[in-house]
């Protein structure tokens, strides 16, 4: 597709020798089942996830911009072995570095729209996390009014800060023209964040999520970033143990919970981009954050598996249908037969994603949460 190969422009070749230390990749492991942008680009037409690396992180303050970050995830996400045959995976390379932050800026936002565009899953393995920014570009470009959840310690709206990487949610929340309808930020830490902050995201009806509500309850997070076309991963959100390259804080996500956020991005059917950021390899040991986000990856693709099972809403065969009625509303729940996830209706008649607790505050006639922030939205 000619498309492709304009975006072939902005893009380095992998060196496949040096990735896998010249002993090639075994059969049945990732880098012998992707289509790889190694000589030629690949044929894209098949693949539904396609990787791309941007090691920018002048954004950051980092004096030398590009790092080889993308390409040390990628010697350990080759490795893992292809589970999931229903789904096609290719990795277009780096995008090449700009003279200045911003052109790298461009060029990744270009590529991201082509392949969003196309109806492509882009996984982004960031250099620093104001390339969220581009990553919201490929919508905002297209108009396409959009909801993002935002999994990081912190909250990057410090206007102090002469860093792009702890203030470019300011651009993006309340740029002109906006794009973002609703937005979620999940697992922030209290004592980093200013208590006027979460006040004013508040105000905006945005939703943020302490991390230790979140780790009591996982499953919530679910439903919320099933509503979501992208989702930005910042690697200071996982406790320092299980990614040794987040200097910031002893606490946050473990392994497992980091992989669990990122194979509900992959069921989502909505998310398109699912950027992961913020990986600084001059930080790690023994390369542990790079295999960690390695298996966030390969969790992806694994809920990509189990979301393609998912019936359409309108098969109502699929699902288990409640009809109920709380605070004087009549609505419907639904749960699906086949992943057992759960959808409410708002009075409008379209279902959002929801939960089972919100089942169960529902039959005990109290309003969900859930149910009431959709409605202050609508």
């Amino acid at each position: 597709m000619s498309d492709h190969l304009n975006i072939a422009d902005f893009l380095h070749p992998i060196d496949l020798n040096s990735l896998s230390q010249d002993e090639g990749f075994k059969e049945g492991q990732l880098g012998k089942r992707m289509a790889i942008y190694a000589e030629e680009f690949p044929e894209l037409d098949e693949a539904q996830i396609v990787i791309v690396g941007c090691g920018e992180q002048r954004g950051s303050g980092l004096i030398h911009g590009q790092s080889e970050s993308p390409d040390i995830i990628r010697r350990y996400l080759y490795g893992l072995f292809y589970w999931h045959e229903d789904i096609r995976i290719a990795d277009v390379g780096n995008i090449k570095t700009g003279a200045l932050y911003t052109d790298s800026y461009a060029a990744l936002k270009t590529v991201v729209k082509e392949l969003v565009d196309d109806g492509k899953t882009v996984v982004i393995l960031g250099g620093s996390h104001d390339l969220t920014l581009s990553q919201y570009q490929a919508y905002s470009d297209s108009k396409k009014i959009i909801e993002a959840s935002c999994i990081d310690a912190l909250i990057d709206l410090d206007l102090e800060s002469p860093f792009r990487h702890e203030n470019f949610l300011m651009q993006m929340l309340t740029g002109d023209p906006n794009f973002i309808r609703h937005y979620n930020h999940i697992g922030f830490q209290s004592y980093f964040v200013h208590p006027r902050m979460l006040e004013t995201l508040d105000k905006l009806r945005f939703d943020c999520y302490r991390v230790g509500t979140v780790k009591e309850s996982m499953d919530e997070m679910e439903p919320v970033i099933r509503n979501s076309e992208l989702v930005s991963f910042d690697i200071t959100a996982i406790a320092n143990a299980y990614a040794p390259a987040n200097t910031l804080s002893p606490n946050g996500f473990n392994g497992e919970e980091s992989c669990m956020l990122m194979r509900y991005a992959g069921m989502s059917p909505t998310v398109s981009s699912i950027g992961i950021y913020g990986y600084n390899a001059e930080n790690d040991r023994d390369d542990l954050t790079a295999k960690q986000i390695a298996q966030m990856i390969w969790y992806i693709l694994d809920g990509r598996s189990r979301g393609r099972r998912e019936a359409e809403l309108n098969e109502r065969d699929s699902f288990n249908e409640y009809h109920m009625a709380f605070a004087e509303v009549q609505t419907i729940f639904l749960q699906s037969k086949k992943t057992g996830r759960w959808w409410m209706q708002l009075p409008d008649k379209n279902f959002i994603a929801c939960s089972y607790k919100d089942y169960l505050l529902a039959s005990s006639n109290e309003i969900p949460e859930r149910w009431l922030r959709a409605q202050e939205r609508s």
